[in-house]
C-alpha cells in the first residue's frame, strides 16, 4: 500500500479536459454569434453604413391609457354598519392612587425582607470563611 502523495506505485493517468455542454448542433449553437457574418452583410449589433438609414425602432411610449371616471353618483357599497362605540365608565381616581399606594408600600416591603436576608445569608457565609 503507497500513500498518495509518494510516486511509486502510483499510476497516473493523462487527464481530459471534457467541454460542460457538448451538442451535436449542425448549425453551430452556441457558437453562432461568434461566426463570420455573410459576405457582404455586417455583424448583428453593428451601426448600418452612413448612407443607409437606421432600421425603425419601437415607437416611444406615450403613457398609459386615460380612463373613464366614474359616474357621478357612484359610491361604494355599505354592506354593515358599525355600531357607534359605547361610552366608558367614570374612574375613581382617589381609589386608583390609593390602590397604587398599598402596591408600592408591598413592593417596598417585599424589597426590604428580601435585602435583610440576602444581607443575613452574607454574614453568614464571610462569618464561615474567616472563623
Amino acid at each position: 500500500m503507497t500513500s498518495r502523495s509518494s510516486s511509486t506505485g502510483y499510476r497516473s493517468t493523462a487527464r481530459r479536459v471534457t467541454s460542460i455542454r457538448v451538442s451535436d448542433d449542425l448549425l453551430g449553437g452556441d457558437d453562432l454569434v461568434w461566426r463570420r457574418p455573410p459576405s457582404g452583410g455586417t455583424a448583428p449589433g453593428t451601426p448600418p453604413p452612413p448612407g443607409q438609414p437606421a432600421p425603425a425602432g419601437p415607437p416611444p411610449y406615450t403613457g398609459p391609457p386615460r380612463t373613464s371616471p366614474p359616474p357621478p353618483d357612484w359610491r361604494p357599497r355599505v354592506l354593515i354598519q358599525p355600531p357607534p362605540p359605547h361610552e366608558l365608565p367614570k374612574q375613581d381616581l382617589a381609589a386608583i392612587d390609593a390602590e397604587e399606594r398599598e402596591a408600592r408600600t408591598i413592593t417596598y416591603g417585599v424589597g426590604l425582607v428580601a435585602g435583610a436576608i440576602l444581607l443575613v445569608v452574607l454574614l453568614v457565609l464571610c462569618g464561615r470563611a474567616l472563623f
